[in-house]
């Protein structure tokens, strides 16, 4: 089972949800926080760091002597990464995707490849059965993506369950993170604020055809126009958390809202519970 957990925008509670739906799974769980540009799961899993990988992206590199400028790879390069200047190539290696096809167009063989890091993945055992693996974007590294499929390379068997944390927005990296899941938790908040970037979200997810489900966090804080959207549209909300000030002050101590308030651990059990009936197809 993959479960991705969005947000439309920060601040929604999108790592609580994840941290504590791992903490109240039984069996192996695999959390993945894929928030490469602010990964924060570790700061509420405490563990023992068990492997740090660094991350890079083939750039291509051009043999000034083989190549005729004659343009093939700039004109199939869709992100401008290699210009062609009549007489050879010019490379940004900032722009480049990683995707090879530059050298696979050239016809004078002039093209080969070097890595260029953007970042780290680091994999932690954490207590009970939980493994977190995260990423670290460098600074100035200009492309998540590439990184979060590093990180979601972990995907696979030998876990009961594997929970994506997603970036927050609509963005490539939020793709990059919620593809190929099973399911999607969306988290929110009872706000015109948490309404319109739900909203935002729902468009997404429907485009990517992957059946999803909504989170309202801090309920009681807004008002009932999130309740009312999803009635509308026909989304089932999967779980509600009322606005607590304990699980506030959990938080701000880095303390996971099941062990400081266990009462919380059956709502995290039956939101996996009902994303795994979303997931086949039920209500």
């Amino acid at each position: 089972m993959i479960l991705a957990v969005a947000s439309g925008k920060g601040g929604t509670g999108k790592t609580t949800i994840s941290v504590n739906l791992a903490l109240s799974l039984k069996g192996r769980v695999v959390l993945l926080d894929c928030d490469v540009e602010e990964p924060n799961s570790h700061l509420f899993l405490k563990g023992t760091p068990v492997h740090s990988g660094v991350v890079g992206i083939p750039v291509p590199k051009i043999d000034e002597e083989l190549c005729d400028g004659c343009g093939e790879c700039s004109a199939f390069c869709a992100y401008n990464a290699i210009a062609s200047l009549k007489t050879k190539a010019m490379v940004f290696p900032d722009m480049c995707h990683g995707c090879g096809g530059c050298g696979m167009v050239c016809p004078r063989g002039a093209i080969s490849y070097e890595d260029r890091r953007i970042g780290v993945v680091e994999t932690m055992e954490c207590e009970g059965e939980v493994t977190l693996v995260h990423g670290r974007l460098d600074v100035g590294a200009p492309m998540a993506p590439p990184l979060i499929r590093a990180v979601k390379k972990h995907i696979g068997s030998g876990a009961d369950a594997f929970i994506v944390d997603a970036p927050p927005g609509t963005s490539c990296p939020v793709i990059a993170a919620v593809r190929g899941s099973d399911a999607i938790a969306l988290v929110t908040e009872p706000t015109p604020f948490g309404l319109h970037d739900l909203k935002l979200a729902v468009d997404m997810v429907r485009e990517l055809a992957i059946p999803f489900g909504v989170v309202i966090n801090r309920v009681g804080l807004g008002d009932d126009r999130v309740h009312a959207y999803c009635r509308e549209e026909g989304i089932p909300v999967l779980l509600e958390i009322p606005d607590d000030r304990r699980v506030a002050e959990a938080y701000s101590r880095g303390v996971p809202m099941v062990k400081a308030l266990p009462e919380y651990r059956a709502s995290f059990e039956s939101l996996m519970s009902r994303v795994e009936a979303l997931a086949r197809g039920g209500a």
